[in-house]
């Protein structure tokens, strides 16, 4: 029998709180994009400070090491509280990934060491903490957000909870810009390459206040019920679901548990471990976890190029005319120009878009345009854009390409493992997505660090691996096409439902037997749904028969 609290939950109208948990979901990924960006700037900082007898410049090892120990430590965060979030429920250890990051943050600053290696393994320690709980945010924050929304506009939600990290960006950069800028005024310190001594405070103070939008709503945090799918589907309390539902929505106690049975209907009974988890619902997790991985290389290596294309940019000899308040603030105005004429964009018309065209469309056009962005930049990347008279025209198709990625792969890749799998497998499952991403994400700072060296310097040159990162987009599109099922439209409830024969090709390979067999499944189900007419739209949610358009495009 079905469960009228999960049809109210997936046609309840736009109410306020769907906006308040956008903005209490989304404060932690605002907070991971806050720290994750501001270590550039905060690199060259530390540089000036520590590395005085190195030229003020801190090797790449180094570099490459700080970021890497964040994403590890990410990549470990969204694999043990995506399982927490399944087995203790999301709401219990929500706020518990929200206090991570706060004290991390705060650890990150607030180092007593004055040596150059103690600040380095003090700042190392406290970054990983922090990536732990960035990590654990990202796996909660999905599913609490779309087990919430309603199902007509599900994935504008979930796309605005993970907005917040373009305005997290804009603001590590903002932030950055205006304590330089109180620093260099207070110090009155002259240009040139001597380094003032409250350098060593304003880095500090910039990772440190990036824990004050999080802290700030930790308190509504705490303060979220749980969400009813989970009470409903995982808990089996029925009553207790509609009671908290309608703590936060304008939805009747007496209307959602009229006519309604006490508790569920007892799901399949499989471990996630388990061949017949892999059938139904092995594909989907191969498809996100794949996708993630391949956004990830680009997305990141796209980051560590930043720092290519500001040199075209600043000033040549900004070593020697700019202190280093001058050389921060510099690098965090590009920062602020690439955030708010390419990455917010992106987010937000992803936001406008997402129920519109549907999850795989946006992350084809996405990884597709990527490829196409890439290409343009590498093939003439020696012979014309290194020329300082084509930078702008570098510029654009380089923004492009962060466009196309948040309007495309890197926003979709976090809303589909919200809605594919079971309630009791969700957040795992989207742990597990998320990790395979961070570790992508680790192939491609560490890798594209050592492949755009030059030749003789053991790598690949910037144009080879440019051409990359292309082939890796285009890899993307094939990943996405043959193996990504649509959402759009759905209830979380049909998505988990969906035929054993939905995933039976990524075990077994493409043969005619398999392919008649799903086929007549479909063909039937389509029948039976025509016979019965209009009738099949106002069954419960458990009971409504799956939409099988997803399912033939994965036999075209």
């Amino acid at each position: 029998m079905g469960l009228k609290v999960l049809s109210a939950l997936d046609t309840a109208k736009t109410q306020l709180y769907h906006f308040k948990a956008i903005v209490i979901a989304g404060m932690g990924l605002f907070t991971d994009a806050y720290d994750l960006f501001s270590i550039s700037p905060i690199m060259i900082i530390l540089g000036r400070v520590y590395y005085q007898d190195k030229n003020y410049e801190i090797p790449a090892t180094v570099k490459s090491a700080m970021l890497a120990v964040a994403l590890l430590g990410t990549a470990m965060g969204q694999l043990v509280f995506g399982i927490l979030g399944d087995r203790v429920g999301r709401r219990r250890v929500y706020g518990l990934a929200l206090a991570l990051m706060v004290m991390s943050s705060i650890g990150c600053g607030f180092s007593i060491c004055t040596t150059r290696s103690c600040v380095l393994v003090s700042l190392g320690f406290f970054r990983f903490l922090l990536g732990l709980g960035i990590g654990g945010d990202y796996p909660l924050s999905a599913t609490i957000m779309s087990e919430f929304a309603n199902k007509k506009t599900r994935g504008a939600f979930i796309a605005a909870v993970f907005s917040m990290q373009g305005f997290g960006i804009l603001a590590s950069a903002t932030v950055t810009m205006i304590v330089c800028s109180i620093f260099d005024r207070a110090s009155n310190f002259p240009t040139g390459k001597r380094t003032p001594m409250g350098a060593d405070i304003a880095w500090r103070l910039i990772l440190m206040l990036g824990a004050v939008p999080a802290a700030m709503t930790y308190y509504w945090r705490m303060m979220m019920p749980e969400t009813a799918r989970y009470t409903a589907l995982v808990e089996r309390n029925v009553a207790q679901a509609a009671k908290d539902m309608e703590k936060v929505l304008d939805v009747s106690l007496v209307d959602i548990m009229e006519d309604s049975p006490m508790s569920p209907s007892p799901p399949p009974n499989f471990p996630f471990f388990s061949n017949q988890f892999l059938r139904r619902h092995g594909r989907d997790l191969f498809a996100c976890a794949a996708s993630w991985f391949l956004v990830d290389i680009v997305f990141y290596s796209s980051n560590l190029f930043q720092s290519k294309i500001y040199t075209q940019f600043l000033p040549h000899n900004q070593d020697s005319t700019n202190n280093v308040y001058h050389q921060a603030f510099n690098e965090a105005r590009l920062q602020a120009i690439v955030a708010v004429c390419s990455t917010i964009p992106g987010y937000w018309i992803s936001v406008f878009f997402i129920d519109r065209l549907g999850r795989v469309t946006i992350q084809i056009l996405g990884f597709l345009f990527m490829a196409i962005g890439y290409v343009i930049i590498a093939i003439p990347y020696d012979s014309f854009w290194a020329s300082d008279k084509h930078k702008y025209g570098f510029m654009l198709f380089y923004c492009l390409t962060f466009f196309f990625s948040n309007f495309g792969p890197n926003t979709t890749t976090f809303i589909l493992p919200a809605e594919l799998f079971p309630a009791r497998f969700r957040s795992t499952c989207h742990g597990i997505s998320g990790a395979s991403g961070k570790i992508g994400a680790i192939i491609g700072a560490v890798g594209f660090l050592w492949a755009s060296h030059d030749q003789k310097d053991n790598g690949i040159g910037m144009k080879a691996s440019l051409m990359l990162l292309g082939g890796v987009s285009l890899a993307g599109v094939a990943v996405t096409y043959f193996f990504t099922r649509e959402t759009n439209g759905r209830s979380l409830e049909e998505n988990e439902n969906e035929d054993e024969y939905a995933g039976i090709f990524f075990l077994r390979g493409f043969n005619f037997h398999h392919i008649t067999a799903a086929a007549a499944v479909a063909s039937s189900r389509l029948s039976s749904s025509g016979a019965q007419g209009d009738d099949v739209s106002s069954r419960s949610t458990s009971n409504s028969i799956p939409s099988t358009a997803p399912f033939h495009r994965s036999l075209a």
